[in-house]
């Protein structure tokens, strides 16, 4: 406005000066006569004179503008100084160490920060990190602002969030909206407004967990219910309303609908307190059923909060299961496997009677459920454990089952020689089962088995037969060299797997007729349920004679042998000659002994008769010469007589034509007619009898000749050896259906080694008053066996002798002698 009044100014005085010079130029032209200049020096005065007053004019101008323009020029430099400060102040106001300015200007543009915050809220000072709020941001905080960011940028929303950094520092931030550009404010907060701001985010927080928590008791299938100070139900979840047959939870809190009784509710009121919750069980009815609950019931001063755990089922599984446990621990008491159970605690909760055998424990230390480490140190110092090196870690290897997942199974070598298979078995909720399994028989057999094996695959080996073990398929399974060899096959040719096809090809060689080998295929593969046995004889083409044997085995296997009776078969032949001609010389013997026998006997009797006839006072007086060559003469004639008799006794019994005539025999008489027909003969050789058996013994059915013959013969060889002047006692007595008759002499007695040939037909003892053929001892021998009796010789040197026989009554009335 001012510059245009200066102008308006000039131009007035520019008019001035032209109306000037035009007013001089009319009274020139009004007085062109008498005047005093020319028109050109007026003009040029004029000109000269406008100039002055213009430069005049504009000097007063340029002076007053110079004075306008300072003026300005002075309001300027206050008003830019202003603004200085102004800026200075807002940058002060910026640059606050509490706040910071995220500034983004319309449409897609870097966006401009201003300010800091404080290093305790782990904002971070580098523009492009602070923009990444989900770094130093909570993840919750971090999303809800980059939404409100988003929505203030695009559609100009303003927001207000209180944020939690990583730190735990509260932040408020502010979104707005000013001349096209967003801004975004971080703030942070005084004490007050971030106590303010913690205590808004603690009860949203707050809110949402309650609302979790509800949620959560809301989809329980227990009832759960809370009621206020005054004992009105609040608040109940589904289950609740269910249980009171409610359509909806918020029915059954309008409506009181007690999910337990009167006198429930009065008893859980008097018995809760707010240091001691109500915790017990409480019979109701749930939709007309009888149902056992666990009751929890907790009071606060705000009122109580209760659940109600439907445990009917789970008391019918526990008395179930106590009845199981019950019935597991009769079972396992009844075991012969040891078996202790341990808790989690690791004290002996259960034994059985076959552990209490096994470790010889006290009921009374058993019983006070000792700790398994004072188990296990009690047996080691009774020498019950196998002596360790270190013991420490190999208790501590033993009770690592406590902490393991998996069963654990060892061998324990205990000092007494049993060998213990112990298994730990660690359960899921705590504590070990253990089983001592008694493996010394087990462990005995295997070894006892592997010696086996090993001993037989060596016997095998080196036995002289051919062995071959073949399976149900056909193939060998094993072999020994003396098969390889007795065949001529290669250890190659019988490696196990060859099938019997391949082996009876290559034993073909030696075997012109292979109808043998085919018969072993047919019986190794056939599928009958009984295989048989074959037994029977090869010749080879070599000359070798092989008797072979097929076995059944267990598993379907089948053994092979093979013996080269090559010597055998010829040895066999010639026994068989020599056999023969034995049979026939035996036969030949026979028949001489027999033809022999009746031929002596006859003389014998004529000469016995007419030695007695020459001793007949009839025949005339023999002188004393004479008398003693007939008395010499008589008694020759009747040991030969005896001998004869006795063999040909032998030869019928040898026969098996010996028959005995049974009747019965009264042992009294028996024993009378024996000391009568004895007398002469004890006399002869000056000892005694003396006969010890209880009157009135009964009878015997048995053969009385052959009796009388057994007791003659055996005090006869009584007083052959009994010194002159003793006594030879014949015992007898009963004992049931046996009788026994003992002969005992006081003689020089049998040496030990000649006692096992007493009974040997021919075989007489040296020292003897008068010798013989040696065949007394024999024939009692088979009388007595052919009574079904035994007989047995005492006898020792210095001592004497004793022999006892042993004669049954007989059943029958007749009986053969055995061939």
């Amino acid at each position: 406005m001012r510059r245009f009044y200066n102008g308006f100014r000039l131009g007035l005085a520019s008019t001035a000066l032209s109306g000037f010079a035009g007013a001089a130029l009319a009274q020139e032209r009004v007085l062109p006569t008498g005047r005093l200049f020319s028109s050109s020096e007026v003009i040029f005065s004029s000109l000269a004179i406008g100039a002055i007053a213009a430069a005049l004019l504009s000097t007063i101008w340029l002076m007053r503008q110079k004075g306008n323009l300072e003026a300005e020029s002075q309001e300027i430099r206050g008003a830019l100084s202003d603004a200085q400060q102004r800026i200075s102040k807002y940058e002060a106001l910026i640059a606050d160490k509490n706040r910071r300015i995220v500034i983004w200007e319309a449409g897609p543009s870097r966006p401009e920060i201003l300010g800091q915050l404080p290093t305790e809220t782990g904002a971070p000072a580098d523009d492009r990190e602070f923009l990444a709020f989900g770094k130093w941001i909570r993840a919750h905080s971090a999303v809800e602002l980059e939404r409100g960011i988003e929505t203030l940028r695009s559609d100009g929303r303003t927001f207000d969030l209180v944020v939690e950094t990583q730190r735990d520092e509260i932040l408020e931030v502010q979104g707005r909206v000013s001349g096209g550009k967003a801004f975004v404010r971080f703030i942070a907060l005084n004490n007050l407004r971030a106590e303010l701001a913690e205590l808004k985010i603690e009860r949203e927080r707050l809110v949402s967990s309650m609302n979790l928590f509800q949620s959560l008791l809301d989809a329980l299938e227990q009832p759960v219910w809370h009621r206020d100070a005054e004992g009105k139900l609040a608040w109940v979840n589904h289950a609740y309303g269910d249980a009171v047959e409610a359509s909806s939870p918020a029915q059954a809190v309008r409506e009181s609908r007690e999910f337990l009784g009167t006198i429930a509710r009065e008893q859980i009121r008097a018995a809760a307190t707010p240091t001691s919750p109500y915790h017990d069980r409480i019979s109701t009815v749930v939709r007309g059923n009888r149902t056992l609950f666990e009751v929890v019931d907790v009071v606060a001063s705000a009122g109580s909060a209760g659940m109600a755990i439907d445990v009917t089922e789970a008391e019918a599984i526990r008395a179930e299961l106590a009845r199981t446990l019950t019935s597991h621990a009769e079972t396992l008491d009844h075991l012969a496997t040891p078996v202790a159970i341990f808790d989690r605690e690791q004290r002996l909760q259960f034994y059985n009677q076959a552990f209490v055998r096994l470790w010889d424990l006290e009921l009374g230390f058993l019983e006070s459920h000792p700790d398994h480490n004072e188990l296990l140190d009690k047996l080691r110092s009774r020498n019950k454990l196998p002596e360790q090196l270190n013991w420490r870690n190999w208790k501590e290897q033993v009770l690592s089952v406590y902490r393991a997942l998996d069963t654990q199974t060892n061998r324990w070598h205990l000092p007494n020689g049993q060998t213990l298979q112990v298994i730990a078995t660690a359960h899921p909720q705590g504590g070990v089962t253990w089983v001592f399994e008694n493996l010394t028989e087990q462990v005995d057999l295997e070894t006892r088995y592997n010696t086996l094996v090993k001993v037989q695959g060596e016997t095998i080996d080196h036995l002289a037969e051919g062995v071959a073990v073949f399976g149900p398929d056909g193939r060998i399974r094993l072999s020994n060299p003396a098969f390889r060899a007795l065949w001529g096959i290669t250890e190659e040719q019988t490696k196990p797997g060859t099938h019997i096809k391949a082996i009876e090809a290559a034993c073909a060689v030696e075997y012109e007729k292979p109808d043998g080998w085919r018969l072993f295929g047919q019986m190794l593969t056939n599928f009958d349920d009984e295989r048989p046995s074959l037994q029977g004889t090869f010749e080879l083409t070599s000359g070798i004679v092989l008797d072979y044997a097929v076995i059944p085995l267990p598993n379907a296997q089948t053994m092979l042998t093979f013996v080269n009776m090559t010597d055998s078969a010829r040895a066999e032949r010639a026994l068989k000659e020599k056999n023969e001609a034995l049979r026939k010389a035996d036969e030949l013997k026979n028949d001489f002994v027999q033809h022999v026998s009746y031929e002596l006997r006859s003389p014998l009797t004529n000469i016995i008769g007419f030695t007695d006839l020459l001793k007949t006072p009839g025949i005339g007086p023999l002188n004393e010469r004479q008398s003693e060559y007939v008395d010499h003469i008589s008694t020759s004639s009747s040991v030969l007589l005896t001998i004869v008799n006795d063999i040909l006794d032998l030869a019928t019994v040898d026969a098996g034509i010996m028959e005995l005539s049974y009747s019965d025999v009264e042992l009294d008489d028996l024993l009378d007619d024996v000391a009568m027909q004895i007398a002469d003969r004890l006399n002869e050789n000056s000892v005694m009898l003396e006969i010890v058996a209880p009157r009135g013994m009964g009878s015997i059915v048995a053969d009385q000749q052959r009796l009388k013959q057994i007791l003659i013969k055996l005090i006869t060889n009584a007083a052959n050896f009994a010194p002159e002047g003793s006594t030879i006692t014949l015992s007898s007595w009963r004992e049931g259906l046996n009788v026994y008759f003992s002969v005992a002499d006081n003689g020089p007695g049998i040496p030990e080694e000649v006692l096992p040939t007493v009974f040997n037909r021919f075989s007489s003892g040296k020292g003897g008053k008068r010798s013989g053929a040696g065949l007394g001892l024999s024939i009692v021998e088979s009388f007595v066996h052919l009574h079904k009796g035994d007989v047995k010789i005492d006898s020792k040197p210095g001592v004497g002798t004793t022999v006892t026989c042993r004669i049954p009554s007989a059943v029958y009335a007749r009986s053969v002698a055995a061939e």
